[in-house]
């Protein structure tokens, strides 16, 4: 598959750090799926998929039409790929960053993925084995897609955060 090919499968590193383990992963789920159109974004890592297309990095407005042309979106738990994975109604798969393994600064990936296990199409997978197995099962079933969020806070919460500001907050 070329860069420029749409996905079936989409997956992302996110922005701030190198995710090797993840992208070998996809790579190597790539080997195994060749009919499969794999891209990975890999970011600054040092690994580069053999089997799986990839870039670096893309402009939020591709990158934002990748997820949406592919059947799946696989990411780091972040909450960049968590928004726009909803934004998009696309099945979203995510595997968090590990602090032992030197993949992020602190283990709070796996606060956000126990936020946000069992919200509709939002699935998890702690290790290289879950994510195999759960890209297998959302691209034979077609995944449900996550339920929408509002793009605005809810009035009430903006009115108290405001009376806060201006010092007339009486709670």
């Amino acid at each position: 598959m070329a860069a420029n090919d749409a996905p079936e499968v989409f997956a992302s590193v996110g922005s701030m750090f190198a995710f090797d383990r993840f992208a070998r992963a996809l790579d190597d789920w790539a080997a195994a799926h060749p009919a499969t159109r794999v891209l990975v974004q890999i970011g600054s890592g040092a690994y580069e998929p053999k089997h799986a297309a990839f870039v670096r990095m893309m402009p939020p407005a591709l990158y934002q039409r990748r997820i949406a042309e592919a059947r799946l979106f696989v990411a780091h738990a972040g909450m960049g790929s968590i928004i726009a994975a909803i934004q998009a109604g696309k099945p979203l798969l995510m595997m968090p960053r590990r602090l032992d393994l030197g993949e992020h600064t602190t283990d709070h990936q796996f606060a956000t993925l126990a936020k946000f296990a069992g919200r509709d199409g939002l699935h998890t997978a702690i290790t290289v084995e879950d994510l195999y197995a759960g890209i297998d099962a959302l691209l034979a079933d077609g995944g449900t897609p996550p339920a929408p969020i509002e793009p605005y806070a809810a009035l009430a919460f903006t009115d108290r955060i405001r009376a806060f500001i201006h010092g007339s907050d009486a709670g």
